[in-house]
């Protein structure tokens, strides 16, 4: 197994793309795209873009610095907390496992019932997946994100906080590394938690193209959004794009904007 750094290439001055699992390196291009970059300021905020296209070997960005820079995961980390619940037993099954809600009326509606795993990552249930990370505890936690090389796979500041206001943290480049990981079914665990995992992540159609991914949203659970996230893949016939986008939240609108500017570019790069 090749020991390499996180990334997925030339955005921070790497030239390869070491596969994992295997000893084969697999040389890749990599282009900055200023006409991403203004995808951001045209709706008045700032944001990055990263997209991997598998088939050409390509990663291309809108720029250089932000797509390296790490940040607070929020709610996409529900993707590795349902891998890590499925394999520890924490959830047996994604469709008739019920966490029962707690009473607790809080202000995001769909939170305020019981959840199954997959009904709770389509709601982008905290509460449920603060119970979920309880059931897994510190210890299995830092085990899988180590597993996983997960960002910097530090999960200080509370075994049910530490992806929203601890210290873990995760760039954009580094996401689509772990996210095409997923896709490949290549993470060091069963084949079963990943297929799992990929078959309730939430589906997007775009004309002919299907968009699986998660979105984040740092602070939505105090009511003072921050930062949005969204990663995960396209597929347009046999052709797959891992990406990940993340922007600050400036204004309300720029919460649905995640999905709209991923879409637009990845319009732009061909992938949808």
């Amino acid at each position: 197994m090749i020991n390499r750094r996180h990334v997925l290439g030339a955005l921070a001055g790497a030239s390869l793309l070491p596969s994992r699992g295997s000893a084969n390196v697999v040389y890749q291009r990599s282009e900055i795209r200023e006409d991403l970059a203004r995808r951001f300021t045209d709706v008045g905020t700032a944001g990055t873009f990263v997209g991997y296209k598998i088939d050409d070997y390509l990663v291309i960005a809108s720029d250089k610095d932000r797509s390296g820079e790490a940040k607070l995961p929020a709610s996409t980390f529900k993707i590795p907390n349902s891998i890590i619940a499925l394999e520890t037993g924490v959830v047996g099954d994604p469709d008739k496992d019920v966490f029962k809600w707690d009473g607790v009326t809080r202000s995001f509606e769909a939170w305020n019932r019981d959840h199954t795993l997959r009904s709770a990552i389509a709601a982008s249930a905290v509460p449920v997946y603060q119970e979920i990370a309880r059931r897994i505890g510190a210890e299995r936690m830092q085990k899988y994100l180590d597993l996983f090389e997960y960002g910097n796979r530090d999960i200080g500041g509370g075994i049910d906080q530490f992806w929203l206001t601890g210290n873990l943290r995760i760039d954009p480049v580094q996401q689509v590394d772990f996210v095409d990981r997923l896709r490949r079914g290549s993470l060091p665990v069963s084949k079963r938690s990943q297929e799992l995992v990929r078959d309730i992540l939430p589906v997007t159609k775009s004309g002919d193209s299907i968009i699986r991914a998660k979105s984040g949203l740092l602070g939505a659970e105090i009511g003072k959004p921050s930062l949005g996230w969204m990663v995960g893949w396209a597929e347009k016939g046999s052709a797959n794009t891992v990406f990940a986008l993340n922007l600050d939240v400036r204004e309300p609108h720029h919460i649905a904007d995640r999905m709209k500017l991923t879409q637009q570019c990845l319009a732009d790069i061909g992938a949808i």
